[in-house]
Order: C-alpha cells, then sequence, then structure tokens
C-alpha cells in the first residue's frame, strides 16, 4: 500500500487518508499513483485572432510631458499627450492671447519637478 509524509510531524500516512492519525492534521487526499500513467496535459485554448487584445500599461514620461509643455504648450501639446484633450482644446482656442503659453510654462516645470510616483498616479497611462 502506498503511503505519504505527514506534513506536520512526519509520520507515515495511508495516501486514501483525509486525516494523520498520530497527531490529527487535516490534509487533502491525493490520487493514488498508478503504474506506467501520465497526466495528460492541461488544456490550453488557442490564441484568438481577429479580438483586441488588452493593451499593456504605459505610463506617460513626465520629461516628455514637461518639454512639451515648455516649447509646445501655448497650442496645449501638453494636455492632448497626457489624456486631456478638453482642456488641450481650450490652450488652442486661447493661444493668440498667450496666456496658455504662459500657464504651459509653469506647468511644464511643475512637471518636471514633480517625482514619478505622484505624477504616474495623477496621469496614468492606457
Amino acid at each position: 500500500m502506498a503511503t505519504k509524509q505527514c506534513p506536520s510531524c512526519g509520520a507515515p500516512v495511508d495516501f486514501t487518508s483525509i486525516e494523520c492519525k498520530y497527531c490529527g492534521e487535516k490534509f487533502k487526499p491525493e490520487p493514488q499513483p498508478t503504474a506506467g500513467f501520465q497526466t495528460p496535459p492541461q488544456y490550453q485554448a488557442p490564441p484568438v485572432y481577429g479580438q483586441p487584445q488588452p493593451y499593456p500599461y504605459t505610463p506617460k514620461s513626465k520629461l516628455v510631458a514637461g518639454l512639451l509643455a515648455i516649447f509646445l504648450g501655448g497650442l496645449g501639446i501638453h494636455k492632448f499627450y497626457l489624456n486631456k484633450p478638453g482642456q488641450g482644446i481650450v490652450y488652442i482656442l486661447f493661444c493668440w492671447t498667450f496666456i496658455p503659453s504662459f500657464i504651459a510654462f509653469i506647468e511644464g516645470i511643475v512637471y518636471l519637478c514633480t517625482n514619478d510616483v505622484d505624477f504616474n498616479r495623477k496621469y496614468p497611462g492606457r
């Protein structure tokens, strides 16, 4: 008869037992080994082509956002990069006043001075 060891006390226990007769430890019964039989490989579904796959998470770069804000911030390019298209459109509408340029310059400095954890929390990637 095949035996195994109790994980608690190490005593020999029958394969079909669900409890150690020496220490009372309960465990799951394991299937009895059979000579010459191998378990079949687990089924793996083939990849499905033509269906969209989820995009991996790619965080936005604070360096790119900061440089876009400093150099092209008057047009709101940095807002489009950070997935804020509504704010980017407002920057484009008021770009002739040069007010978005000043605001974007300050935002660019703030982006570059922010630590990575806070920046990625505020502007997650896709």
